[in-house]
Order: structure tokens, then sequence, then C-alpha cells
């Protein structure tokens, strides 16, 4: 018997649910210590406690970390039995970014501002919007009696906003049990607004902390030393001449090409009379699949290490993170093949699988052998100010994910 509409319109009826649990999620930040927080401790104990409400079977995966409150970084796994088909895991994660400047925003960030539709708050959309549509999908077939088609898996990682060492990685490591090749792994953290593209390939991430030492002096007396600055402006200015060195595209990207840019500066020296004898920044860089990226690292530092001698200082160029793009998911895997047909009988879109520049936790799974998709309705919002989501989107999302449950077949 088909229970498609049936569950449709179950998710409709948690309309104002949805809403409070974005509510208590936004009160409760969980920024990693790597963004000036202490973790994710509060927020993990908060929605532990609505997956045990539920009937899920909780497992702790928690990492070491002295800096975090407790002393350990919360990874949170939880399952509802099944029938005999395939497991589907949904991943989401429980850190956010900081607000930013408060100033930005047209109301307190840690307090939800519903407005119509939207649905406004740090972490609405990244990536409240992932964890509350897998949850409210599920809690659909308990609330109907309906038996998901396999076991279902929700687990909440912390530490996706910086490294993930401490979040999904850890979870790989100290429990890879958890995860089969038979699994529908979805990972709703990017998507298309309209909900078309299933995301099954990235870009390989790149991110380097570039050290430039020359020699501090009066700025009267340039002579007598090396203006560190000057040389590190040298090199930024080279990026791009590094990044045409690579020209490959991929039409399944947006832009089709790899990137590589300058980001962020620390601060140098205080005053404006003194010539800095040091000048950190960082690159961020996105490649195609297929490209080495030790053959980048290698070819950034000849550029800067020239660049350096030039003006008498010296380089250093740190990996800060370096994740190569593993094969793709393929098109016709049956998480692919799954959330197709959700999305069709939800939306009447036909899903098509593309790639993105971001980087998601999926890329850990996809190193594993692990085949998986990542997908929702997305609205570009994360990490801005006023960072919403749509309550309608949240539906739609739920009301795939529990047809993914169910074992929808079309």
């Amino acid at each position: 018997m088909d229970n498609s509409q049936l569950i449709i319109e179950k998710v409709e009826q948690y309309r104002q649910e949805i809403i409070e649990i974005q509510r208590a999620l936004v009160a409760t930040p969980a920024l990693g210590p790597d963004n000036g927080g202490q973790g994710e401790a509060a927020k993990a104990a908060l929605v532990q406690g609505w997956l045990e409400a539920m009937g899920l079977a909780v497992q702790r995966v928690d990492a070491p970390d002295p800096r975090a409150a407790g002393g350990a970084r919360p990874n949170v796994a939880a399952t509802y039995p099944g029938g005999p088909g395939r497991r589907v895991w949904v991943l989401s994660h429980l850190d956010v970014v900081p607000p930013g400047d408060a100033a930005l925003w047209s109301s307190d960030p840690w307090r939800l501002r519903v407005d119509g539709d939207k649905l406004y708050g740090r972490g609405v959309n990244d990536n409240h919007a992932g964890l509350v549509s897998s949850l409210i999908g599920l809690k659909a077939l308990i609330d109907l009696g309906i038996k998901p088609a396999g076991d279902v898996g929700l687990i909440l990682v912390s530490d996706e906003e910086t490294s993930s060492k401490h979040g999904l990685a850890h979870v790989l490591e100290a429990r890879p049990d958890l995860f089969g090749p038979d699994d529908l792994i979805i990972v709703p953290d990017s998507g298309l607004e309209d909900g078309s593209g299933i995301e099954v390939v990235e870009k390989s991430m790149l991110w380097l902390r570039v050290e430039v030492i020359g020699r501090q002096v009066h700025a009267s007396m340039p002579h007598k030393g090396v203006n560190a600055l000057h040389a590190a402006a040298r090199m930024i200015c080279a990026v791009g001449e590094i990044a045409g060195r690579y020209p490959q595209t991929d039409p399944r990207f947006d832009p089709p090409g790899s990137t590589m840019q300058a980001t962020r500066k620390d601060a140098g020296v205080q005053n404006i009379n003194t010539v800095p004898g040091r000048d950190v920044f960082y690159l961020d860089c996105r490649m195609l699949p297929g490209i080495s990226l030790g053959e980048v690292i290698a070819e950034i530092r000849r550029v800067f290490e020239a660049i350096a001698a030039e003006d008498g200082a010296t380089v250093d160029v740190e990996i800060v993170q370096k994740l190569q793009a593993p094969p793709a998911t393929p098109d016709e895997a049956p998480v692919v093949l799954a959330l197709r047909r959700a999305v069709k009988r939800v939306l009447g879109l036909e899903a098509r699988p593309y790639g993105i520049g971001g980087g998601t936790v999926a890329a850990f799974f996809r190193q594993k052998g692990l085949p998986a998709a990542v997908w929702q309705t997305a609205v570009d919002t994360a990490h801005m100010p006023d960072e919403w989501i749509s309550l309608d989107g949240l539906i739609k999302d739920a009301a795939v994910f529990a047809l993914v449950y169910a074992g929808f077949e079309g």
C-alpha cells in the first residue's frame, strides 16, 4: 500500500512543533572552542532528550577536547528499528558559527524570529534545517505507526564548522562499525533552493596559513629592514597567476573551475611608523577532483619562496586543512535513486546529481568508500546576518526524508 500521501499530510501537521524546536535550538548556542565558545554539550543534551522521548536508542561517540565544556565534544548516534530494508543514516551537525557584528542583524541572533514563512536566527539554516527535517520525518512515521523499511539512524556531530576532527572524523575512526556500504547515507547540509539537486561530488579543499618573516625597523629607515607586508602583498597578488595554471573545468560545478582566494589576514604592527617584520595571511583553495593537492602546495611554495627571496624575506606555508576530493558517489547509487523518487513525489521535480565547491562531511564518508548524498531545499543564508530558513521548505524536506525512511518506490 502506498502511504505517501498520508505521510505528506502528517508532516504538514507539525508546523508549530517545527517552530518550537527551532526556537529551542537557536536559544542554545553551540560554538566550538575555535570559534570562541564552550562546545556543543548543551545542544547535544537538548537533542538527545528529544530522540530518547521518541523511542530512539542513543549512543554517544564523544571526542576528548579539554577546551570544551565537560572536556569533550559530543557526537550523538540514535537509531530506530525498521524492517529488513537498507538502513538510512541522516547526519546533521550541532555546531554553528558566531553571529558576527550584531548591528548587522535585525533581531537577536540567539532568539528565533518568525516572519510569515521565514524563521530567523543563528543556525536555523546551517544546520538546524537538516536536524529538524530529519527528526520530523521520522516522527511522522512513528506517530502514524508506519514501520520504516529499514533501520533509521540520526547522527548529530560536533566540530563541522572548523575541522570535523572532533566530529565525524572521530566517529568514523572510533566506530567504523556504525556504517556499512549498503547504507543510505544522507547529509542535509547543502542543496539547491528548489530541491532539484543531489550533491554527489565535491572539490578538494585546501586551507593554507602563510607566514612571511622579514625584519622590523622604524618606518623612516626602511632600507635597514625587510617589509614582510610588502612581500605578503606580492604573494597575494600572485595567487591569481597560480590559479591560472589549473585551467581544467567540470560542468557539474558552479563555478566549473578550481578557485584560489586570499581570505583572512592576521593583525600586523599596531602603529603606522613601523615596518612590519612579520605578516600572516591565509588561502582558501577549492580544486577540482583529480588535481593533486600535493602538487598545488608545492607550486604555491615555489612561487612564494621566490618572491620572499627577491624581497630578502622568508616564508612558511603551513597546511591548516587538506582534504583531497574522494571519488564521487555514483549517479545511480541507491541513496541517489531513493532521494530522486522521494523528491519527485513531494516536489514534483526530477532531481539531478551535481557537484559543489564547498565542503561537507559527505567527503569523509566517501573517503571510506561509503556512498553518501547531500540534499536539502537550501536557501543561501548560511553564516550570514539575518540567517533564515523557509518553514515550508522544512516541511517539504521532512516529507522527503519520511518517504526515504518508508522505502517509497514511486
